[in-house]
């Protein structure tokens, strides 16, 4: 019986592996390697640290119990943890020991032990851990770039029960290769915020911070509406795996647009503000030669993400954009806008008005959700908002995750 459950398992990691090359976001990489971990030891919640200089940082989190206890929008999944790479933490040790580590009740533990285990995400939700699984992720056999922890393992009656030396086993043999493949997404993540970074240069505005609170909002927002919508989880998953990082770019086009409009402190004048809006289609183009399906994206988000649903945004209705020369058309209206488009819209104007600018402070919470709300069937897609008013606390959630 124990046999035919570790060639199961496997059998699994081969196919998950060759799963997890194919993903292109960190975080949706970090979800699907949380959850296949989970779903091989049968286990409740877990979390995955990354190294950050001397430290870790939680970077995901999943957790049944409080995700069926606080609905799907529940703010735990942003919880903001770091932790110092030594034996003081359960998850520290790991890292710097590079070993894995069972834990059988996390509350009770020896007082002989270097570590002892931190309570804070236990206080802070309500959970008891009890049972952990703690094991490092090492890339190209040395380099150590975080922490798998999984916790409260479950019998078929869903009671906790301890790891077992096989889960230890099992979870380590998948946590190897899955290293690899967030190390090739980290990279991957830290190629788009240095292109960024060249954006910050031009545009003081356009802030690392901001782009990953624009591509977290994007992603809360679509997965909500694709639930409503009854979209298939094949294609959810599909779609989320780009969004985040095409919602990241969605003002890349003001690479192209003079330091003297983009760092202008007065408000703009009429043809300053027409220039600007060019960023857009400068945007657009940019995407245009690639025809992955993240192209596509990436290229109707910087194209759309300034039209509104009733019509009045920019830049229209262009037939071709590699044509020699390019006017603003029509706006479009409704669902003539990509979703993607209407998403990343609503999302870039919330954080632009609860973010400090050079020019203004950030406005308080309730004047931007008046302010949105007044734009409900105007510039914004009314199912959206309807959205946006449901999962508000997890779009907070996120501001505390990326503060400005």
């Amino acid at each position: 019986m124990q046999h035919n459950l570790v060639k199961k398992n496997l059998e699994l990691i081969l196919d998950i592996n060759e799963d997890l090359s194919r993903i292109k976001d960190l975080d949706s990489l970090l979800n699907r390697v949380l959850h296949e971990a989970r779903r091989i030891t049968h286990s409740d919640a877990g979390s995955i640290y990354l190294v950050d200089g001397p430290n870790l940082t939680i970077e995901y989190l999943q957790n049944d119990t409080l995700r069926n206890r606080q609905n799907r929008n529940s703010r735990f999944e942003y919880f903001k943890q770091t932790l110092p790479i030594n034996q003081s933490s359960v998850a520290g040790y790991v890292a710097l020991t590079r070993k894995p580590l069972r834990i059988i009740n996390a509350h009770n533990l020896p007082s002989y032990l270097p570590f002892s285990f931190n309570k804070a995400f236990d206080k802070a939700s309500g959970y008891h851990t009890q049972s952990i699984l703690s094991v490092p992720l090492v890339a190209g056999g040395s380099t150590i770039i975080g922490v798998l922890q999984i916790i409260n393992a479950q019998d078929d009656e869903g009671r906790i029960k301890s790891f077992s030396r096989e889960d230890q086993i099992m979870v380590s043999l998948f946590a190897t290769q899955a290293a690899s493949a967030i190390d090739r997404a980290r990279m991957t993540r830290d190629l788009i915020l240095r292109m960024i970074q060249m954006a910050e240069l031009r545009d003081p505005e356009e802030t690392g911070q901001h782009v990953k609170r624009v591509g977290a909002y994007s992603v809360e927002l679509y997965h909500n509406w694709a639930e409503r919508h009854h979209l298939l989880e094949s294609e959810i998953s599909h779609k989320l795996d780009i969004l985040r990082i095409a919602a990241m770019l969605h003002d890349v086009g003001k690479l192209a647009i003079s330091d003297s409009i983009l760092k202008k402190k007065k408000s703009l004048n009429s043809e300053e503000y027409d220039r600007i809006k060019w960023h857009t289609v400068l945007g657009a183009q940019l995407f245009l030669k690639g025809d992955s399906d993240w192209d596509q994206m990436s290229a109707e988000i910087a194209l759309n993400h300034h039209e509104h649903w009733d019509g009045s945004g920019y830049p229209g209705d262009i037939p071709d954009l590699n044509a020699l020369t390019l006017s603003f058309g029509k706006g479009k209206k409704g669902e003539m806008i990509p979703i993607t488009a209407r998403i990343v819209a609503l999302a870039d104007v919330y954080d632009a008005l609860t973010s400090p600018r050079s020019y203004k402070k950030p406005w308080p919470d309730e004047e931007v959700i008046q302010y949105i709300v007044s734009k409900r069937g105007t510039q914004f897609d009314p199912e959206l908002v309807d959205i946006f008013l449901e999962i508000h606390p997890t779009f907070l959630s996120i501001r505390g995750k990326y503060p400005s």
